[in-house]
């Protein structure tokens, strides 16, 4: 038996189910006692060592929730940046408990690409207790990339200082004006279902109870 129209209609109307909340993926939800981020945000130049030593709290319980927000990973999987809408990007990052012991900081590189080169934004010294990391004031239509360096501790003080494994991520802030653009469609979009669906309730109406009685049935025709 083929379906009403109406309820093709009322079908097609429906919204997407990618509006839901994405699920935080298994090994990203921070504990309830993590403690603070101790970090250092690095000046450019000559004085790349210096820096003022700041604490953050982590971002627990944090869902990338679309259309707000749009995910990217790293090729590696242990590093993902969230783009949020407000132009800034939350990123974080999972290590294995037995290469998370061996880790004595982390080091943070944003640049983003120009025409013909690269140009760097912001150079971060994060603690060894730090799973994640907010980068305000991103530019809408700029590619940015992200590489957070793992350094490991030195098994002795006198050693020289070596470098771990490094995970980029890549992304491109979206537009204001497209994103603007995208939820004027969605909600005129909308209006038109709704728009579409009275219609129908209103045509079915009047088909059942005002066309029908304009027809009589012959047994009671009125005899001349």
């Amino acid at each position: 038996m083929r379906a009403p129209p109406l309820l093709l209609l009322l079908a097609a109307c429906a919204p997407p189910p990618c509006a839901a909340t994405a699920p935080t993926p298994p090994g990203w939800e921070l504990a309830a006692d993590a403690p603070w981020c101790p970090y250092k945000v690095l000046p450019e130049g000559p004085e790349a060592a210096g820096g003022r030593l700041c604490f953050r709290s982590p971002a627990r319980g944090f869902r990338c929730q679309a259309p707000g927000c749009a995910v990217h990973a790293s090729a590696g999987h242990l590093l993902r940046a969230s783009v949020l809408r407000n132009r800034s990007v939350l990123l974080q990052w999972r290590l294995p408990p037995a290469e998370a012991r061996r880790v004595r900081a982390f080091a943070l590189n944003c640049s983003w690409r120009g025409a013909y080169t690269r140009f760097p934004c912001e150079r971060v010294l994060l603690g060894a207790s730090c799973r994640d990391y907010m980068l305000p004031d991103l530019h809408d239509g700029v590619r940015y990339r992200l590489c957070l360096q793992l350094l490991p501790l030195r098994a002795e003080p006198t050693a020289p200082e070596s470098s771990g494994p490094t995970e980029c991520v890549e992304f491109a802030a979206e537009p204001a004006g497209m994103r603007e653009i995208v939820v004027a469609m969605t909600a005129v979009g909308g209006s038109i279902c709704v728009m579409l669906v009275v219609i129908c309730l209103l045509v079915a109406y009047i088909t059942e109870n005002l066309m029908h009685p304009a027809f009589g049935r012959p047994g009671l025709r009125r005899q001349p």
